[in-house]
């Protein structure tokens, strides 16, 4: 199967008068449940399904946005399948569920495995607590002159 174009945005749905809008991909995301957790969230998953609605208030912007969006994620010197794989780790390390969801079913669609999703997952979050860590030494600076 031929890999889309344009990463793991959903396909905007907008009226005729809006036919100048990109269109990303779709997803056609069914959020999985883990037993005996509640299906109510904080977040919505359909507000995935309703990102191209964003337009509404701002059709310019929107339009740029998904126009580079949609570039980005086009294949260049990384694959298309490398680039969800990216994504998926950044959604981890910047904890957006919509984006969890999404990368997590273009990945698969892609034919990133579950031992590369991990893997990935384990980078970003690497990545982010080196972050934390490394701060601790403005900390001890700080701390040492307070303490001369």
């Amino acid at each position: 199967r031929k890999a889309r174009r344009g990463g793991a945005l959903p396909r905007l749905r907008l009226a005729p008068q809006r036919s100048l809008m990109p269109q990303p991909p779709t997803f056609n995301l069914q959020p999985a449940t883990p037993p005996g957790m509640s299906q109510e969230t904080y977040y919505d998953p359909a507000d995935l399904g309703r990102f191209g609605d964003i337009a509404e208030w701002d059709r310019e912007l929107a339009r740029k946005f998904f126009d580079w969006y949609g570039e980005v994620f086009k294949e260049g010197a990384l694959t298309e399948r490398e680039k969800s794989l990216i994504a998926l780790a950044v959604s981890h390390a910047i904890q957006c569920p919509y984006c969890i969801d999404a990368y997590t079913q273009d990945g698969l669609q892609r034919g990133v495995g579950e031992e590369e999703m991990m893997e990935a997952v384990h980078v970003a979050a690497a990545i982010r607590s080196g972050a934390s860590l490394v701060h601790g030494t403005q900390m001890m600076g700080r701390a040492k002159k307070m303490m001369m």
